[in-house]
């Protein structure tokens, strides 16, 4: 399985007994939904390995404590300490109207109802404090704030996105 064809889950960041249960940190706003999974791909040495679950439940609401099979102890559980855990993308719910993933928009067209086609989307800066559309335009970065208020329409068929930018907001790139 490569990196590619699946979806970042969370980081394993504690170990939680000496039994070799760790506490994994999900990325994601239903951390329920994952307490049924029979096994996961962790980055071990950068390869995707996949792990089976021997049982795991919700920890303090947002973390999960999992049992990994033949991770039996504290220096197993060490080995595979701050790990990023992955699923495949066939695992996702499939979104509807205008809910998207990250991944699934990047090569989609960002057009403004008053300035018009603006450029692709070339990826996804959630590393602010408001995730941001980097657009390229003939070679030109646009950052746009993913504002539910901006975003008027996704329209999957034609891979394009609608957005109502303040007035001025692209032309301060231009």
């Amino acid at each position: 399985m490569k990196k590619e064809e699946c979806f970042y889950l969370g980081k394993i960041v504690s170990k939680f007994s000496f039994k070799g249960e760790v506490l994994i940190k999900l990325d994601t706003d239903e951390p329920e939904s994952y307490t049924k999974m029979e096994s996961v791909f962790v980055n071990y040495n950068n390869n995707l390995v996949p792990f089976f679950i021997e049982k795991c439940t919700l920890h303090k609401s947002d973390l999960l404590r999992a049992k990994f099979e033949d991770i039996d102890s504290e220096e197993d559980a060490d080995d595979i300490m701050k790990a990023e855990l992955y699923l495949p993308l066939t695992l996702l719910p499939e979104l509807e109207g205008d809910q998207f993933y990250y991944h699934e928009i990047i090569g989609f067209t960002i057009i403004d109802t008053t300035f018009g086609e603006v450029g692709i989307i070339k990826s996804i800066n959630d590393s602010t404090a408001q995730a941001l559309f980097e657009v390229d335009r003939k070679g030109t970065e646009i950052l746009i704030p993913m504002n539910d208020e901006f975003i008027v329409n996704v329209d999957r068929e034609s891979k394009t996105i609608s957005v109502n930018t303040p007035e001025g907001l692209i032309d301060l790139y231009l």
